[in-house]
């Protein structure tokens, strides 16, 4: 009887867009009240807010503090009973007050229950007696005794489809779905790359329902989870705690990354895409930037293994659905593959064969690389290229670009690189003289960049070097690089990756909305700068790849 009072007086509360409060009106009056409303309503209104729901897909702790720690961040609470088992709806009320939804995900739909029929509607029904929203699996759920045991204002009805489809075949889908009457239909398909989810934005731009989110899963399908609210969808999921499965956003991530669950307009596009981007700061850094300043915009993951057939299916699907692509920050291993996509490339772009951001100029699409951003992080320290002894460890696109540069502004520039093969194209290609790894010595450099991604161990030896020396690392880590403690402890001057991130990222910002980027004290960091807090083991940079 306590579960039942306490059950019905969180109903009593709720707030979200997609519950009701008929829940004393009968199940017909209910199911056709609310079909009506949905048609009639669509999207009509302004949604400036998506509700969070956050998943339970682990045993939470005795002492519920991930629970509490809910508390006004999250709308709803979903228990995913088939990974961590029906918990006691009474001793989650005790450290959660909001919503709390049932979900048995079975192992045809991605899931872990693989009990029979009988087993799974028992334990829905009795799920029903005591939470506020039970999820559905369509069409396997939907017998008159399960439909009969949960009223249409506290079903959530969905379906996870294996593979992607059409958009024909999803709008097949979600018109058969919402034939019964639900809260809420959610619908999510597999996807191998960002392209492939294509078909999940022109859905959510067509069916035009306040009751419909659709969204693909894994890393390829981040994107899509994020974009789905700006295209009407009520809810966004994120995992309670710190990590999830590949493509699943932390509670921590959508708010921090995505400014989420607030909804700011939306009118354009921009990204990351590679195939490494979970460790990636960039979105964080762009969308805060966006809030800041007030821009329309929001920028993504893209989780790409062909860069040609994402530019050929995503950025067309992403006009159409009037949420178009205006820009790309472009990582290994497809910055030399870009100069061939865009129309036109940069000079310095041009000159090292490859380019790391894309952005539109009218129609067309222009190339550049950010790379060179090291040249402000130098002078930021009061450091002048000119006339300095370089080596540049590392030959990739980065390495080659960052050398270029160096060139251009007057450094006697030597590259450096593990692999021959490499090092002799980047020789031929910027006419600079090149040097074997396993041969190089610092003695006689003034400069030294590592542009190359090293950080287990030291990538050469500093013996030799004087002490007015300066040392640059790429690669930004959440712990101090061998090669940054070892120039450190010899009183060596250094430019790390923290700051070079900082100096790139503001060029691509800049590039692609043809505005200042504010500073990163603006963007209301807790720490300074070189101190963010990265994910724990995280080693990531924009701006550089392997050099073989």
């Amino acid at each position: 009887m306590y579960a039942r009072l306490q059950c019905r007086a969180v109903i009593a509360e709720r707030t979200s867009t997609f519950m009701t409060n008929s829940i004393s009106r009968s199940l017909s009056e209910v199911d056709h009240s609310h079909a009506t409303a949905v048609r009639d309503d669509a999207l009509s209104r302004a949604v400036g807010r998506a509700a969070m729901v956050a998943v339970l897909g682990e045993p939470p702790r005795p002492d519920g503090a991930e629970l509490r720690a809910l508390a006004g961040r999250a709308d709803a609470l979903e228990v995913r009973a088939d990974l961590v088992g029906d918990l006691d709806p009474r001793w989650l009320r005790q450290h959660f007050s909001k919503t709390l939804i049932y979900t048995l995900r079975s192992a045809e739909q991605g899931g872990q229950f693989r009990g029979d029929l009988t087993e799974r509607r028992a334990r829905l029904q009795a799920a029903a007696r005591v939470y506020d929203q039970i999820d559905l699996e369509w069409p396997r759920d939907t017998c008159s005794d399960v439909l009969g045991a949960v009223p249409a204002d506290r079903r959530r009805l969905s379906r996870h489809a294996g593979e992607p489809g059409d958009l024909a075949a999803l709008n097949t889908i979600v018109d058969r779905m919402t034939d019964t009457p639900a809260a809420l239909y959610v619908l999510s398909i597999a996807a191998g790359a960002a392209e492939d989810a294509a078909a999940v934005v022109a859905l959510l731009a067509a069916v035009k329902r306040s009751d419909v989110t659709a969204f693909a899963t894994g890393s390829a399908g981040l994107w899509t989870r994020i974009l789905a609210p700006h295209l009407g969808a009520p809810v966004v999921f994120g995992q309670v705690g710190t990590g999830g499965p590949a493509g699943y956003p932390t509670l921590a991530q959508l708010q921090t990354d995505y400014g989420l669950p607030e909804l700011a307009p939306v009118r354009c596009l921009y990204g990351i895409v590679g195939r490494s981007l979970a460790r990636s700061l960039s979105p964080r850094l762009h969308n805060r930037a966006y809030r800041r300043l007030g821009l329309p915009a929001l920028y993504l993951p893209f989780f790409t293994e062909d860069l040609e057939r994402f530019w050929r299916i995503l950025i067309p699907a992403l006009k159409m659905a009037n949420v178009p692509l205006g820009g790309l920050t472009i990582i290994s291993p497809f910055k030399e593959r870009a100069m061939d996509l865009a129309d036109h490339a940069s000079a310095v772009a041009a000159h090292c064969g490859a380019a790391n951001i894309a952005w539109r100029d009218g129609e067309a699409w222009a190339a550049d690389t950010t790379d060179t951003s090291i040249m402000a992080a130098l002078v930021a320290r009061g450091i002048t290229p000119r006339e300095q002894r370089v080596a540049v460890v590392g030959c990739g696109a980065a390495g080659r670009a960052i050398a270029a540069a160096l060139a251009l502004a007057g450094a006697e520039v030597v590259l450096v690189n593990r692999s021959w093969g490499r090092g002799r194209f980047a020789e031929r290609l910027l006419a600079l003289p090149f040097v074997p790894l396993d041969t190089f010595s610092p003695v006689g450099f003034t400069l030294i960049v590592h542009a190359a991604p090293v950080t287990d161990r030291l990538p050469f030896p500093l013996a030799g070097l004087s002490r007015d020396a300066v040392v640059v690392e790429l690669v930004y880590a959440d712990t101090t690089t061998p090669l940054m403690r070892e120039a450190g402890a010899r009183g060596l001057a250094t430019v790390d990756g923290w700051q070079v991130l900082a100096a790139e990222v503001a060029m691509q910002f800049e590039r692609m909305t043809r505005r200042t980027m504010p500073t990163i004290s603006m963007l209301d960091w807790p720490v300074p700068f070189q101190a963010i807090d990265p994910p724990v083991g995280s080693v990531m940079s924009p701006a550089v790849e392997e050099s073989r």
